[in-house]
């Protein structure tokens, strides 16, 4: 409890104040939090697989990952399509979650290499976007399949070293109605983490200021190569 009654009123007010925030819920992002279906627009992750293996491997093991490290080269992969507020995001608005149907999961692999993402993806993700698990999951696809890869990391060989902006650029020159406001490019630590891209409920381009607020600020970073490229 705070003693307020012997304290100048302006400190009374700002204290009041401080303690509303601590004591606010920390989901608290947006009035329809967690309501399925209610929300303003999509994330596409896509993930360096190169990234993602190379800090798998320095943590000592394959990890959620395994498909994804070994086998075929995989460049970018879907991390997943992430319903967003404005501001904030829903997350896991059914509990417990439907049940995933293996058959499902396993069509997704292509483009998702890795079973306990999907299941993770649907969970979290999917839950909030009010559509069935088939419905999730072909939006996915869709969403996957109106963003241009540029050839350049197809089959990166050797590593690369780029600012995010020039990797921004690239996105945007294949993707002619792509706009740097709606694209983020994210790392960790020095290499790229993922290209995330905002689009409309229809999957068309859109901006998204808060998204593009959380890029990476590093002037360059590394792109491991693919693997087997």
């Amino acid at each position: 409890m705070f003693d307020c009654l012997r304290r100048p009123a302006a400190i009374v007010t700002a204290i009041a104040g401080f303690a509303l925030l601590l004591c606010a819920p920390a989901g608290a992002q947006d009035r329809r939090q967690n309501a399925p279906g209610a929300f303003d627009f999509y994330v596409l992750s896509l993930s360096w697989s190169p990234s993602f293996c190379a800090e798998a491997e320095e943590r000592g093991g394959r990890g959620r990952g395994s498909q994804q490290c070994s086998g075929r080269p995989y460049s970018f992969v879907v991390h997943g399509l992430w319903p967003q507020y404005e501001n904030g995001y829903p997350e896991y608005c059914e509990q417990p979650s439907p049940r995933l149907p293996r058959n499902i999961m396993t069509s997704m692999l292509d483009l998702m290499p890795a079973p306990g993402l999907i299941y993770n993806e649907w969970d979290k993700h999917g839950t909030c976007s009010g559509l069935s698990a088939k419905a999730y999951f072909e939006a996915i696809r869709k969403a996957r399949a109106a963003v241009k890869i540029p050839p350049e990391f197809l089959d990166l060989s050797p590593a690369k070293t780029a600012s995010p902006a020039a990797i921004e650029e690239a996105f945007i020159k294949v993707n002619p109605k792509l706009t740097t406001s709606a694209i983020a490019v994210t790392c960790n630590r020095t290499r790229l983490s993922e290209v995330r891209i905002c689009l409309s409920k229809d999957l068309e381009f859109r901006s998204c200021d808060e998204v593009d607020r959380q890029a990476c600020r590093r002037d360059e970073i590394n792109m491991p190569p693919v693997r087997g490229g």
